[in-house]
């Protein structure tokens, strides 16, 4: 449950400035927070910080308890002397800092060569290094999902990258690890395992900065996981898999006004009747895994704690599934039971976003959750629903600008709004519209109203265009652009960040 009024800003690190091509967790990623908070911010909210697949999305992932190795600042390594001057002077990407786009495929090499470098540096330091002792803590603390984990990154590595049903080599007929995977691949096992080291100690450090300049950080927990990955791969018996270990069923949301068929989402649906006779660990782990590394966490999909839509695998749309009861108050008291706050709470943003029912509202509820309202969702309203007001939504509630599946406020405002008059006319009874602002409008639109919490991708702050849209559900490929934005150094400047103070002592969330 939310307390206090406050406000804050989504963005995800691969968005921050760095000369590497990408946005990591070093100088730039400080500085941005020392901008927060500047501006009156208290929160910082970032997307799924796991590794991501070749579409570079955080919401399709290899492992949903490990960190993306491209989010690993070399500034940091090299302060740790595990890279030389040269070595990183070698890995600046030319005019990188001033892309407003990531390059992944440029970015993504160069990184990976600059950390199989410091990792074998590591390696060859003394005994008495404190890294190792500190790696020998960590290694032993998260064996539980590190363990898979290095396993099914150094099986892919010798399996050419395959999708792991199809692996054949270093697996048995049921893809488990054969005794010569741990000798032939111990080396790659150990690479994989330091990874993550490398990643928990450069994140938990910037966290600390944000605490001490007084940010806390929004997570990301997506509701279902990726078939190729450590989750399912070492976990079979939480899903919904045949003998072969393939989905019988998968995921999706059925046809609604926005898609005749729906959306497939493909991911494979958990056995909840197997989660709960275990007393719903694997998600348990899961939750304090992700706590353990933000304050807060938005539960994606939250609506399928309560029902969810299956699809049989092998269906090309989402037209043919069905509504199954989830495991709603049992599984929520099973998470408050074990992750909840010392007041109670539980620490849960629920992303209550679409065609929601009254029953998952109920659900949402019982348990105090705060909701999600976004403003590009409900303004301008149609001629049959009543005038916006600031004081609509319940205040233990986060309301958004937009989010990182939206158009930035200002690009929605060109192709949405401004060309259909009466749409126009209904937004301008409750803001000026003035297209050069619109997205100051609707920052300051959220900041007043009666949510709690306010928040606004840095994107809306900045009042840029459809060119800086993050993502555009349902699309795939390089020239979608998904997922690449970043700003520009000189973006944040003392200007913006005195206005957004102004505004955020005005509204008291500072």
């Amino acid at each position: 449950m939310l307390t206090h009024r406050a406000s804050g800003i989504l963005l995800h690190p691969t968005s921050l400035p760095t000369p590497f091509g990408i946005g990591d967790f070093g100088p730039a990623a400080e500085r941005f927070v020392d901008w927060l908070a500047g501006a009156g911010q208290r929160y910082w909210q970032v997307l799924p910080l796991v590794p991501t697949a070749e579409e570079a999305s955080p919401y399709q992932s290899p492992s949903a308890f490990a960190g993306n190795p491209l989010l690993i600042s070399p500034q940091r390594l090299h302060e740790d002397g595990l890279l030389t001057e040269t070595e990183l002077s070698a890995a600046v990407v030319p005019g990188a800092e001033w892309h407003s786009r990531v390059d992944f495929q440029q970015a993504a090499p160069r990184k990976m060569a600059l950390l199989e470098l410091a990792v074998s540096r590591w390696r060859e330091q003394s005994a008495d290094h404190p890294l190792h002792s500190e790696y020998e803590e960590f290694v032993r603390r998260e064996a539980e999902w590190l363990e898979p984990h290095a396993q099914f990154m150094a099986l892919r590595e010798a399996n050419h990258g395959a999708w792991w049903p199809r692996w054949e080599r270093y697996v048995d007929a049921d893809c488990r690890p054969t005794p010569a995977a741990f000798t032939d691949l111990s080396h790659r096992l150990d690479f994989h395992r330091r990874l993550q080291f490398l990643f928990a100690r450069q994140w938990l450090r910037l966290r600390d900065h944000a605490h001490r300049r007084g940010v806390q950080i929004i997570g990301d927990v997506p509701i279902y996981v990726s078939h190729d990955s450590a989750d399912v791969w070492a976990n079979r018996r939480w899903f919904q898999l045949d003998a072969r270990g393939l989905p019988t069923h998968v995921a999706g949301v059925p046809p609604d006004y926005f898609s005749d068929t729906g959306q497939l989402w493909n991911n494979p649906l958990y056995d909840w009747n197997a989660l709960q006779r275990d007393g719903y660990r694997w998600w348990i782990r899961r939750l304090q895994a992700a706590l353990r590394a933000v304050d807060l966490v938005r539960l994606d999909h939250f609506r399928g704690f309560e029902s969810y839509w299956s699809v049989p695998a092998g269906e090309t749309t989402a037209v043919n599934g069905h509504w199954v009861p989830g495991p709603a108050d049992d599984f929520l008291k099973a998470l408050r039971d074990t992750v909840a706050r010392p007041d109670g709470n539980l620490p849960i943003i629920a992303e209550d976003l679409g065609l929601i029912t009254a029953e998952v509202h109920a659900l949402r509820r019982r348990f105090d959750l705060p909701g999600m309202n976004v403003l590009q969702f409900r303004l301008p309203g149609s001629e049959t629903d009543p005038p916006f007001r600031l004081d609509e939504f319940e205040p233990n509630s986060v309301v958004y600008t937009g989010t990182h599946d939206n158009d930035t406020v200002a690009g929605w405002f060109l192709t949405d709004i401004a060309p259909y008059p009466e749409r126009l006319a209904r937004l301008r009874t409750i803001t000026p519209c003035d297209p050069r602002r619109i997205a100051w409008e609707f920052v300051e639109l959220a900041w007043k109203c009666s949510s709690l919490l306010a928040m606004a991708p840095l994107q809306d702050i900045l009042g840029l265009g459809h060119e800086a849209r993050m993502n555009t559900p349902g699309t795939f490929g390089e020239e979608f652009g998904n997922w690449q934005w970043k700003f520009v150094p000189g973006m944040l400047t003392d200007e913006v960040q005195h206005q957004l103070r102004l505004l955020t002592l005005a509204t008291g969330r500072a």
